[in-house]
């Protein structure tokens, strides 16, 4: 047990207080294989779901060699979303607290370019970003790879199945040849190996038995002949078990749509999200479902990348993924962090094969069960118990979430535990407030100053 604890590992006292004060005393499996590597120096191709702690494992391997006094980029991280990318970052700079003064980028498609360009100019340590932005930005010379020391490829299986193939390749170019390059992926098909062969210098391997960390998730098996059973049996679950959010994925954005229009029409609270919405639409609709401002997330396979949310009731898998290790990645958004998790699974006599994928993935035979009694479709809808108010003012107005709290919660506020989660982004903020006390949030904040300036505030969704 004592081989797998980071005060054993040969990091900066800072970073090891940092670790200390975070409640960070034991490796996960994909740390104690891979940190002692990386800290040598090698590189390394590890196979790594979401949730294995492989962010903190190459995190801690790209401040450890950091030299803050100077201001180029010394790392890059490539992750196949913008989601992914932001909660990367976000974990960068958490490990980070203990050392000061480090700058994390992230550089994503679908936000103006010329702010990220404006960034750039007054340097950075480490950039965070997906393939897409990177290479624009190098093509524009807005981005310069010159001084890179280490390279991060994250979940580099989805970056090639979205199609960053050429990007990647493109950004290779662009590097110099000497570097630490991790190659982070949650399978090994043979791209994943041209890749390692054609850009890494004698990586080492490393793959971590991953089945056993579902063991948490119980799952359930529905058959169903026709959509219209389909959508029935999925209103027979929601209302039987009334789960305070849920995520259901579809195979494709058509039917996440169709899904999501039935289910509002059905009197649920839902929103979907798939490829084709627009970034700021993305960020809406992901902030209201994290806050419980809406219960029910719609969402393909590709839309749903690097996801990752706390205390998730219920995965709903309306069709099944195509292959094993997707359905694994789906039903992996619930029971995290050691919760227990719950999984149903709808099918027809047509999905035999990916049945028996799935057998024979978790080593066990999968029955279909009843459905909960037509009767539940008689049982009340759950109403979303938060709103969400988007604020005119973010990190660039120096706004902070004491300070919207404090506006909320003033004289003749309204109470805390009122009060749902804040999120702050550039040039706005949401927060999630109860909707029997929406009026009056939205009037505190009106009247209200915060940062000693009123900011124009409305809700979002319904």
């Amino acid at each position: 047990m004592s081989q797998s604890l980071f005060s054993n590992l040969n990091l900066r006292p800072d970073l090891l207080n940092n670790l200390d004060s975070l409640g960070y005393a034991s490796m996960t499996p994909i740390q104690a294989q891979s940190l002692p590597h990386i800290l040598e120096g090698k590189d390394v191709v590890a196979q790594a779901k979401t949730g294995s702690g492989k962010t903190a494992a190459f995190g801690l391997g790209l401040l450890q060699n950091l030299d803050v006094q100077r201001l180029d980029i010394q790392s890059l991280v490539l992750c196949p979303t913008r989601e992914l990318a932001d909660q990367v970052a976000t974990e960068i700079r958490k490990l980070a607290r203990g050392i000061g003064n480090i700058k994390v980028l992230t550089l994503c498609g679908g936000v103006p370019f010329k702010p990220q360009a404006d960034s750039l100019q007054s340097g950075a340590h480490i950039v965070v970003g997906t393939p897409g932005r990177i290479e624009d930005h190098l093509n524009r010379e807005t981005l310069k790879l010159n001084q890179l020391n280490i390279l991060v490829l994250d979940e580099a299986d989805r970056m090639l199945e979205m199609g960053f193939q050429a990007a990647l390749d493109a950004i290779f170019k662009q590097m110099p040849p000497k570097k630490q390059t991790l190659l982070l992926s949650a399978t090994f098909p043979e791209h994943i190996k041209t890749i390692a062969k054609r850009n890494m210098n004698n990586p080492v391997t490393i793959e971590v038995e991953s089945t056993p960390e579902h063991t948490n998730i119980t799952q359930h098996f529905y058959e169903v002949d026709t959509d219209e059973q389909r959508f029935t049996a999925l209103r027979l679950l929601l209302l039987e078990h009334n789960p305070e959010s849920a995520v259901i994925f579809c195979n494709t954005k058509r039917d996440a749509q169709h899904v999501t229009d039935q289910l509002l029409d059905a009197g649920f609270s839902a929103l979907d999200l798939t490829g084709d919405l627009e970034q700021r639409d993305r960020d809406q609709t992901l902030v209201q479902f994290t806050n419980k401002s809406i219960s029910l997330l719609v969402a393909t396979d590709v839309a749903a990348r690097g996801l990752d949310i706390a205390n998730l009731d219920v995965v709903i898998n309306y069709h099944l993924a195509q292959d094993a290790e997707s359905h694994v990645h789906r039903i992996g958004r619930t029971g995290r962090a050691g919760n227990k998790g719950l999984a149903f699974n709808l099918f027809s006599i047509k999905d035999g094969y990916k049945m028996s994928q799935l057998e024979d993935y978790f080593g066990q035979s999968f029955q279909a069960e009843a459905l909960p009694p037509s009767t539940a479709l008689n049982n009340s809808v759950r109403k979303a118990a938060m709103a969400t108010l988007q604020i005119g003012g973010g990190k660039k107005q120096k706004v902070r979430a004491g300070d919207i709290l404090g506006a909320l919660t003033g004289e003749h506020g309204i109470q805390g535990k009122q009060v749902g989660k804040i999120q702050i982004f550039d040039n706005w903020a949401y927060v999630a407030v109860s909707r029997e006390v929406l009026r009056q949030a939205i009037k505190s904040i009106e009247v209200g100053k915060i940062k000693g300036r009123n900011f124009r505030v409305r809700q979002i969704g319904k």
